[in-house]
C-alpha cells in the first residue's frame, strides 16, 4: 500500500500533506491523554513491531502478496491518536531510509495507511466491544473484525485519491474492483496478525491494552482453572502492585521478537508484489511512477549497500530499521509524555489578591 512518487499528482499530494500534518498535530495533542505510565513505554516498541511485521509479506493470491498495515493494532494497543503517530513514524523511517513509499507521496501514505486505518479500525472496535460480552475473547474478536475492515477501507481511500489526482487515464471502476478485492484478502492476514498480537498481550498483561479499558465488566483470566478478574482492564482502578509492575519484561520480549522477525524471518517473506504494486502493474497505474528520491540510500530496498549476501544484507537492514524506529518512536512519545506532565503541573502556587 506504500504509494510511490508519480502515482498521484502534485496538487492532490499537497492537499493530503496538509491533511496528514493536521491529523498529526491533533494526534500529538490527543496522545498526551493516552500516554500514561502503562502505554508510554510501549508506544515506541509498537512502532518498531509494526515496522518489523511489515517486512513479512505473505502470499494472498497467485503472484500477489500482502503485509500488515498496522493501524488497527497500534490503535487497540496504545490508543487511536498514539496509533496514528506510531504508523506515521514507521512510514517516515521507511521513506527516508529504505526508499519505500515516495517522499512527495508521504502525505498520501500517512492519510491512507495511518489515519484511515486507525480511525476506521478503532471506531469499529469500540462499537463492537460495547455490544459483545465483556470478555477477553470478545476483545480479540473485535480486534480481528476491526483490522479486517481497515484494510479495504484504506484501499478504497487510495482509489478515491487516485480518482481525484491519478496521473494515468485508467478506469476508476476497474481500479476500485481490483484494489478492494485483493485487499479484502490481505485484510484477513492483517486481522489474524492483529488478533493474535492483541490476544497475546491480553493473556499476560491486559492492563497494557488501551482498547480493553473502560469495559463495564472486567476481563477474565483463567488462573489455576478458575476465572478471576484481570487487573487494570475494567472500570475499577487496578491494584497498586499491578499498576506499578515493571514493563521491562514485556518491552524486552517485544523488542527481541521484532528483531527476530525483521532480522531473520523476513528472509522467508514472499517476494511477490504487494496488492498495490500488482494492481498498478496490471492496470497501468505505474506508467508515470518516478524513481525514489532516496533510491541511492545505503539501505534502499531493505538491504545494506556493499553486502552481497542477501540473507545478511536483508537481515541487517531489518535490524537497523527496528533499532532506528524504536529510538525515533520512543523519542517522540517521551517528548509527548513529558509535555503532558508539564501541562498537568501547576505553574504557580501563589494566589493573587
Amino acid at each position: 500500500m506504500h504509494v510511490p512518487d508519480g502515482f498521484i499528482n502534485a496538487p492532490t499530494s499537497a492537499v493530503t500533506g496538509v491533511v496528514a500534518a493536521g491529523a498529526i498535530a491533533v494526534s500529538l495533542r490527543g496522545a498526551r491523554r493516552e500516554l500514561d505510565e502503562r502505554t508510554a513505554p510501549l508506544a515506541g516498541l509498537v512502532a518498531a513491531f509494526i515496522f518489523a511485521v511489515q517486512m513479512l509479506n505473505f502470499p494472498v493470491a497467485a503472484g500477489t502478496s500482502g503485509h500488515l498495515l498496522g493501524g488497527a493494532l497500534a490503535a487497540i494497543l496504545v490508543g487511536p491518536c498514539t496509533g496514528v503517530l506510531c504508523v506515521s513514524v514507521v512510514l517516515l523511517m521507511q521513506g527516508i531510509l529504505f526508499a519505500d513509499g515516495g517522499l512527495t507521496a508521504l502525505g498520501v501514505n500517512i492519510t491512507d495507511m495511518a489515519i484511515v486505518t486507525t480511525v476506521v479500525a478503532y471506531a469499529l472496535f469500540r462499537g463492537l466491544v460495547k455490544v459483545l460480552p465483556r470478555t477477553r475473547r470478545s476483545v480479540t474478536v473485535a480486534s480481528f473484525v476491526a483490522a479486517l475492515v481497515s484494510v479495504p477501507a484504506a484501499a478504497l481511500t487510495f482509489t478515491l485519491l487516485y480518482w481525484i489526482g491519478g496521473t494515468t487515464d485508467v478506469s476508476i471502476g476497474k481500479v476500485a474492483t481490483a484494489m478492494i478485492g485483493v485487499h479484502l484478502l490481505i485484510g484477513i492476514g492483517e486481522a489474524a496478525i492483529t488478533a493474535l498480537t492483541v490476544g497475546a498481550v491480553i493473556a499476560v498483561r491486559p492492563d497494557l491494552v488501551y482498547g480493553a479499558r473502560g469495559l463495564q465488566q472486567r476481563l477474565k483470566l483463567r488462573v489455576n482453572g478458575e476465572l478471576v478478574d484481570a487487573p487494570g482492564a475494567g472500570p475499577a482502578p487496578a491494584p497498586a502492585p499491578v499498576a506499578a509492575r515493571s514493563h521491562r519484561k514485556v518491552w524486552i520480549t517485544g523488542l527481541v521478537a521484532s528483531l527476530v522477525l525483521a532480522g531473520f524471518v523476513s528472509f522467508y517473506a514472499s517476494a511477490d508484489p504487494d496488492g498495490l504494486e500488482k494492481v498498478a502493474s496490471d492496470k497501468g497505474i505505474d506508467e508515470k511512477a518516478k524513481e525514489h528520491a532516496n533510491a541511492d540510500s545505503p539501505l534502499a530496498d531493505y538491504g545494506v549497500e556493499d553486502i552481497t549476501n542477501a540473507r545478511v544484507s536483508g537481515g541487517l537492514a531489518g535490524v537497523i530499521g527496528v533499532g532506528v524506529t524504536v529510538v525515533a518512536g520512543s523519542a517522540v512519545f517521551w517528548a509527548v509524555r513529558r509535555r503532558r506532565s508539564e501541562d498537568a503541573s501547576p505553574t504557580s502556587t501563589e494566589t493573587t489578591v
